[in-house]
């Protein structure tokens, strides 16, 4: 867990994560959609971030330098991650709140349930098999 939480840093810098989750944005966007961050904290959590290769600049104009910026692959995956956080939270504070709402099935508009999944066996791992588990 450590590993991980010194990957991404903060909860600014996951905020931010889940805002590009939405696609690319500009620093203006990023401060609309992330409440609360100060304009050098934003900054610095950008070039953390993208230090890191979770978050990709594109620079859109030279004059001033400007940049839009992007997941990277290794950022969505860590989105993944984050969509999970985010249904268990709408989960646990009231799934009917239009604020959060946890990720749906969109054919049946039930909420997913996340699973433990072995691509090798190609099943799920139910929570019986705790013991079996192995954690690196």
């Amino acid at each position: 867990m450590e590993l991980a939480l010194s990957e991404v840093g903060d909860r600014w810098a996951l905020l931010i994560v889940d805002a590009l989750m939405r696609g690319p944005r500009r620093f203006n966007d990023l401060q609309t959609d992330v409440r609360g961050i100060a304009s050098n904290v934003l900054t610095t959590r950008l070039g953390q971030l993208e230090e890191r290769n979770i978050v990709l600049a594109s620079a859109y104009s030279e004059r001033p330098p400007r940049f839009s910026y992007e997941l990277t692959g290794e950022g969505r995956e860590l989105a993944g991650t984050l969509r999970l956080l985010r249904s268990w939270g709408a989960l646990r504070h009231g799934a009917g709140s239009s604020q959060v709402r946890p990720v749906e099935h969109a054919a049946c508009g039930t909420p997913l349930v996340p699973r433990w999944w072995c691509g090798t066996c190609d099943r799920a791992v139910d929570e019986d098999e705790e013991e079996q588990l192995l954690y690196l």
